[in-house]
């Protein structure tokens, strides 16, 4: 637990780096969701709801850059995030295993262990605090 803790600016800044990149989604939304689910849009509603899908996982990744740097904020932060990620690997668990494939697993896997080591660092905040 203490190695968590003692890294956790640097595992929320690689974390939201990472997660940032999803902007891409807000900016490309076919080519995000067909590399991600292997699916196609239909429809100008379902592109808006893309984007903005992609612009909302952006801001959780700048939530976490923005956390890493800023002490005070970290819980609050990491609960916000680590709750997106446990929403997104809720959802597609329970509705879209049909669609899980490499970058889809991938990024799964990357949630989960963040969520994780985000888990650990929270879990040792009151030890920290009482010691």
């Amino acid at each position: 637990m203490i190695w968590v803790t003692a890294r956790i600016k640097w595992i929320m800044a690689l974390s939201g780096l990472a997660t940032f990149s999803m902007i891409y989604a807000a900016l490309v939304p076919q080519q995000a969701v067909t590399g991600l689910f292997g699916a196609q849009l239909s429809g100008p509603g379902a592109e808006i709801v893309v984007r903005n899908w992609g612009a909302l996982i952006a801001l959780m990744g700048a939530m976490l850059i923005y956390g890493a740097f800023a002490a005070a904020h970290r819980n609050f932060v990491l609960i916000v995030v680590g709750t997106s990620k446990l929403i997104f690997i809720g959802l597609v668990i329970g509705f879209g295993w049909g669609l899980v494939g490499l970058q889809l697993g991938a990024s799964l896997v990357f949630d989960a262990v963040f969520i994780a080591l985000f888990a650990v660092y929270l879990w040792d905040q009151p030890s920290r605090s009482n010691g």
